[in-house]
C-alpha cells in the first residue's frame, strides 16, 4: 500500500475529516469528531512519514521494528511513526489504522459517536463551520 492508497483508506471512515496544516507544522491530519487518528508529514526531510496511535502492547512491539519509531512529540501518548508505509504489509497497516480510528471515535461522547455512526453528520465538514 502506498501513501495515496493509505490516504484514500483514511478518508473512507465514517465522519473522517482531512485537514492540511501548512508551515510550520506541515502535516496532513485525519480526524473524527475533532479527534486525530492519523497524520502524514508533508515537508522534507520527513515527507509522507505516517503516524498513528497504537495500543500499549503494539507500541512496545512496533518501536523495535526497523522503520518504525515513537512519533516525535507524541511517542509518550503511544503514537508511532512509520517511515515508509510501502514496507508494511497492507493488511497489518489497515488493522493498525482501523484501531487508531476506533480509539479516536471512542474518545467522543456517546451522543457524538451515535451522530457520526448514524451518518447524520456531513463527511468532511469540520465542527464549528467553515474557516474555523
Amino acid at each position: 500500500m502506498d501513501t495515496l492508497q493509505l490516504q484514500a483508506h483514511c478518508t473512507r471512515f465514517r465522519g473522517a475529516t482531512r485537514v492540511l496544516h501548512a508551515a510550520p507544522s506541515n502535516i496532513l491530519v485525519y480526524s473524527v469528531g475533532g479527534k486525530t487518528f492519523a497524520y502524514f508529514k508533508t515537508s522534507e526531510p520527513e515527507r509522507w512519514r505516517f503516524s498513528i496511535k497504537v495500543s500499549p502492547e503494539r507500541f512496545v512491539e512496533l518501536t523495535d521494528v526497523p522503520g518504525m519509531k515513537p512519533a516525535r512529540y507524541m511517542g509518550r501518548y503511544r503514537w508511532i511513526t512509520i517511515v515508509d508505509v510501502r514496507r508494511v504489509p497492507e493488511d497489518y497497516l489497515i488493522e493498525l489504522v482501523d484501531w487508531s480510528y476506533r480509539q479516536a471515535l471512542a474518545g467522543l461522547s456517546r451522543k457524538r459517536q451515535a451522530e457520526i455512526l448514524s451518518g447524520s453528520t456531513w463527511p468532511g465538514l469540520q465542527q464549528g463551520g467553515l474557516g474555523s
